[in-house]
């Protein structure tokens, strides 16, 4: 999906975040999440929370571009409202609600030149802040993924990005170990590959966030582990 170009303001200037309070507020609720959950006692986790934030309110204070992008729906997005209704009931409904504010301005895509048949009704993503967001940044990556129910997302990796998933809504499992509910955290190392499957009944919607280099974030060269290898230049 290619980017629209900056819009003016009255002031003559570019769009900046602190101009458009709605995706501000969806970017408090990132830090909210990130800053007051449990690390679970785990070292390399609390490490994880705190780059995030870090990174985060770094970028804030600078009252990054924005820059709009052409709202995009796919398949799955159908199931966003169910997603949205489930979020805003439970452990994690005030980031339910703060994306329910922007929902008719996402730009949902697959990240794939051409989607697996498997994932074409089932799965897309959208990014928030990042190299390709709305909201510019070159140190930090964040977004939504959004499965269908029953949903495989197929065993992958991503080299020198570390990874996170926090569960908005929907029950889902990685790598067939455990079954993780809203408010949970899941952290992936770099390299480190995971499968992703979801429920039977309920669609899933995880909010993510990436660190790692700036060159890999802009082009994060993602590796599937299937019997078919493949190589994507984007994805979740």
């Amino acid at each position: 999906m290619s980017q629209s170009h900056p819009q003016p303001i009255e002031n003559g200037d570019l769009q900046r975040l602190f101009d458009h309070p709605d995706w501000m507020y969806l970017l408090r609720e990132f830090d909210t999440l990130y800053r007051h959950g449990s690390a679970g006692g785990s070292k390399l986790i609390r490490g994880h929370r705190k780059r995030i934030r870090d990174n985060l309110s770094k970028t804030v204070e600078t009252n990054p571009t924005f820059t709009p992008r052409t709202p995009a729906t796919l398949p799955v997005t159908a199931h966003l409202p169910r997603a949205l209704d489930l979020g805003e009931r439970g452990a994690v409904s005030g980031m339910a609600r703060a994306l329910s504010r922007v929902t008719s301005a996402l730009s949902w895509e697959y990240g794939y030149a051409r989607v697996p048949k498997s994932l074409a009704r089932k799965y897309a993503y959208c990014e928030i802040l990042g190299p390709r967001g709305p909201v510019r940044s070159e140190r930090l990556v964040l977004g939504f993924v959004l499965f269908a129910p029953r949903t495989t997302y197929p065993q992958h990796s991503h080299h020198e990005i570390e990874e996170s998933y926090i569960s908005i809504a929907g029950a889902w499992s990685e790598n067939d170990v455990a079954v993780h509910a809203p408010g949970s955290l899941i952290l992936n190392r770099p390299g480190e590959e995971h499968r992703i499957t979801t429920a039977d009944v309920d669609p899933c919607l995880l909010a993510y966030a990436w660190t790692g280099p700036e060159t890999r974030l802009s082009t994060p060269d993602m590796k599937l582990s299937s019997t078919r290898k493949a190589r994507i230049t984007q994805g979740i």
